[in-house]
């Protein structure tokens, strides 16, 4: 159980490198968006920085085979965190993040992931956007490629895709906030990677 905001980052590194596997695809996402996320301070008030980085880390550990419980990696990432101590707020941003409930009610697993309170606010879209730019291999991505290159590898039968029409719109709405924050604060507006 992590006891300071100050050892919260190097915590959920070390977790999220323990159980995803510190060479693995699935850690090169983790560990770009978690670089990711750092640049986005601008767009979150300043006490929220650290949960936001280590929001990134911890926020595909559900994949992890060790805690797959239910397959859906939200939902099994943050019970997991969960069961481990770690603070509330941070299970909560694990398991809604980037659109995770719509998926889940396709799922029949709305319940289940309600059992967290979903958040709305900076720091849950700067969470999202941060996962919504960066690649499977870690590389950064346009957020509209990123859209189009999950929809690719889910297939067009998936939860993700049949969801799509709903949450689509509900990411994009996110990247429009975090580019406008970013632009108000004076920073470049996106950091992305060009479509």
């Amino acid at each position: 159980m992590v006891t300071t905001r100050s050892d919260l980052v190097a915590a959920a590194r070390e977790l999220a490198g323990e159980l995803l596997g510190f060479d693995s695809e699935r850690w090169r996402h983790t560990a770009g968006v978690a670089e990711r996320a750092a640049e986005l301070a601008p767009a979150v008030p300043a006490d929220d920085l650290e949960l936001l980085v280590a929001g990134a880390w911890l926020h595909d550990i559900g994949y992890a085979s060790t805690l797959r419980v239910t397959g859906f990696h939200p939902l099994d990432g943050a019970d997991g965190l969960r069961d481990r101590g770690w603070e509330p707020r941070l299970c909560a941003l694990v398991a809604h993040h980037s659109g995770a409930r719509f998926v889940a009610e396709d799922r029949g697993l709305g319940e289940e992931l309600h059992r967290y309170a979903e958040e709305r606010s900076a720091l849950a879209d700067a969470l999202t956007y941060a996962d919504q730019t960066v690649g499977p291999d870690g590389r950064r991505m346009a957020f509209e490629d990123r859209i189009v290159d999950m929809l690719r590898r889910h297939g067009p039968n998936s939860p993700n895709a049949r969801v799509h029409p709903r949450r689509g719109p509900y990411l994009a709405a996110i990247a429009g906030r975090v580019r406008t924050r970013l632009a108000v604060d004076g920073a470049p507006p996106t950091g992305e990677v060009p479509s």
